[in-house]
Parts: C-alpha cells; structure tokens; sequence
C-alpha cells in the first residue's frame, strides 16, 4: 500500500465530489478532506431536477444529499459559492485568490448546460437546483411549453408538463428523441412514448433563431419559415465543458479531462477526474466520457481507493435510466458501441404496447447493450450478460428462461 495523503481536495460539490468524499472516509481515511463548489447550495441530486422537484411532488431540501453540518460530521471541510480558477501542481486557486494546497486533487467540475446562439434571458435550461426552480414556478402559470431537444432531460421536462395540463411542442433537430443514448432505432420507441402522451413531437426540424414572442414569451423560427411559440421555453441540447481554467495545465481537455482506467489525469501528478467531465479509459482502451448519475458514483469508489493505494472494486457495467410519460427508460452497457439491434422481449418493435419491450445491442457476436421500457425485471437478468460481454447463444438462453 502506498503513503496516504495528508489532504486531499475535491472541485466540484456535486455527486461525484461527494461521492469521492464519502469513498475516502468508508475506506478508512482519516487524513484532511477539503470541497469546493462553484454553488452555494451544499451537495444536492440532479436527477430529481427534472422529475419529482420539477413536478412539485419534492421540494428543494429533499434532494439535498449532504447538507453542510453533515458534511462536517463526515470530516470535510466545505468552499461553498467559491470558482476554481487555476490549477497548479499541489494547488488550486479560487476565484476570491485564496489558494488551497494538497498532496491529492480530484477534479469533479462537471458540465454546464447548453445553449443556442441568440437565446433569450428568459428562455429556460435546466442544469442546477435554481434552474429547476425557476422553471417549475414558470410551469405553474403556463398554458403551453416549448422544448427544443428531445434527449431524457427534455423527454422528463415534457412529462412534468403534461402531467401539470401544460401543452407541449418538443422540436428535435435528429431523427427521433434520445438517439445518442438510445440509437436511431430504438429511440423510435421513445418518439412512441411522446405521441402517445398528447406531445406534439417535430423530429429532423432545425431552429434558425429566436424570434419576436408577440403575445407569447418565447418563439423561433424554423427553417422553412414556420415560428412556433409558447408561454415558456426550455432549451435541453445537453451539456459543454467548462475548462478553461485548466488551459495553462498543458493538457488537453477539449473532448473532457483524459484519465486512464483509474481516474487519473494524464499529463498531472497526483490529479484524478470523475464526472461528466472526465473521460475515462474503458476496457478497449478508448476515452469514452459517460455523463450518468451511476457512472459519477462508480468512478468515485476507484478513484478514493487508488488514491489511498487499497483494492480497486470491480468494473462497474454502465447504466442510465429515464422517467418518462410513465414509464421507465432503462440502459445498461454502451449501446454507441453496437453493430445491431435485436428485440427481446415486448411488443413495441410490432407496433404494440411500448411497455415491457426490450432490445439487446450487439457488437459481432457479444452483447454490449440492453435497453428496457418499463421492464425493470428483465434488465436486471441481462445485466451480467452485459458486463461479461456474453454471446448470443447465453442472451438467447436468458430470454427464453424469462420468456
């Protein structure tokens, strides 16, 4: 085992750098803790943003994950409403000068929220806890809601919506919602789940700006001519990196933060990453960024434990899940890493009930991917298939037992 440091300091407040915290302390370190946090807010789940929080059925302290005397208790000593600005070996820098020192760093900045060229002030996103306010007081007076992008965080915006008897016009610039989690035939499931709700769903559209609302708060136009407008809107294009701060490290955080398969920054010493911005090695070896509330929590246990010099755990198998007019999206595995497509179970591929279908993702002969629509039960059998890469004859078995 190698010598623990004396200190180790977490960027980012989120639920990788509390994660990270909470790792360190269960594996038994006793030495300094140190997080810091661009928001003021302690340490507070994102899922429920755009679900519970966002429907009222939660109000803002329930998604809190550790407030700051729990904080205390565990040993970590809090930089609340405070930017990291710079980076040097042993160092970073926050935005008040002060500078805090120590022998580990962990990077957990996160993304921050998309935006479109041109968009107004009061055109919504939905990222942090105020964002989440600030839209479910805006839903509570609308009649009509405009979303623009139509991945999870939209698909669970346009369901809170509905569900408050707000219209909703989704616009959604591919093929059909959520193809860059789902991919193009499989999502074609979930542009289902929007029609059939009562969302007026536009896929293959392409915004060319904001335009004068006239009597409604937010309007655009889209090529061809057509404006479309609503008392609100909310922009869910997904997130973008927001490392500058890093630019004078010399290493290159374009596409995120390069760790190899342990969090470890390439290029710095004694710097880990975890998050959405931080692009992991995976087991071929490729960089591959997973922005997942699993995959926050995962990369946390290897990086405490490797920081620490203990047993690494074992390899977490990748999942997200989405809440959805309903039901319940879920994928485990890397379905951008499928050759093709192969329905398992339900109907929904036939044209029938959505719910209860299953996909199997396939790269040659091994299962890489399985997505789920309301069958929670079926994606746990398949789970360990995924993380073995089994082939298919061991899928076939499995479905044909649950069959």
């Amino acid at each position: 085992m190698t010598a623990q440091p004396e200190h180790v300091l977490i960027v980012g407040a989120g639920l990788g750098g509390l994660r990270t915290a909470e790792q360190l302390r269960a594996a038994g370190y006793q030495g300094r803790i140190s997080l810091v946090g661009e928001e003021v807010h302690p340490p507070y789940d994102r899922p429920p943003l755009s679900k519970q929080l966002l429907t009222g059925d939660w109000e803002a302290d329930r998604v809190v994950l550790r407030t700051e005397e729990g904080l205390a208790e565990l040993g970590v000593r809090t930089h609340l409403g405070l930017r990291a600005v710079a980076l040097r070996p042993g160092e970073v820098q926050l935005a008040d000068g002060a500078s805090l020192y120590a022998d580990a760093i962990v990077l957990a900045p996160g993304v921050v929220a998309r935006s479109l060229p041109g968009q107004p002030e009061q055109v919504h996103t939905l990222r942090t806890l105020d964002d989440a306010l600030a839209l479910r007081d805006e839903l509570a007076k609308a009649s009509c809601l405009l979303v623009i992008g139509a991945g999870f965080i939209g698909g669970e915006v346009a369901t809170a919506a509905i569900g408050r008897g707000v219209s909703v016009t989704v616009l959604e610039a591919g093929p059909a919602p959520a193809v860059r989690g789902l991919g193009t035939e499989v999502a074609q499931l979930a542009a289902r789940l929007f029609t059939e709700a009562g969302v007026d769903l536009r896929t293959g559209v392409s915004v060319t700006g904001f335009v004068d609302p006239g009597e409604s708060g937010v309007a655009v136009e889209l090529v061809g001519g057509e404006r479309i407008g609503a008392d609100v809107g909310v922009v869910g294009i997904g997130g973008r990196l927001d490392l500058d701060w890093l630019a004078d490290t010399g290493v290159d955080v374009s596409a995120g933060l390069p760790c190899d398969s342990r969090g470890r920054v390439e290029g710095l010493e004694r710097v880990w990453a975890v998050g959405d911005a931080a692009t992991w090695a995976d087991e071929d070896g490729e960089r591959h960024r997973q922005e997942h509330w699993t995959s926050a929590t995962d990369q946390a246990a290897v990086v405490a434990r490797d920081i620490l010099g203990a047993q690494l755990p074992p390899p977490a198998v990748p999942y997200v899940w989405s809440d959805q007019f309903g039901l319940k999206i879920q994928v485990i595995g890397r379905p951008d890493k499928a050759e093709q497509v192969v329905p398992l179970h339900g109907a929904g591929f036939d044209g029938g009930p959505v719910k209860g279908t299953v996909a199997g993702y396939f790269a040659g002969d091994r299962v890489v991917a399985v997505a789920g629509f309301g069958a929670a039960r079926y994606i746990a059998r398949y789970r360990p298939l995924v993380a073995e890469r089994a082939d298919r004859a061991a899928v076939e078995r499995t479905r044909e037992a649950l069959s």
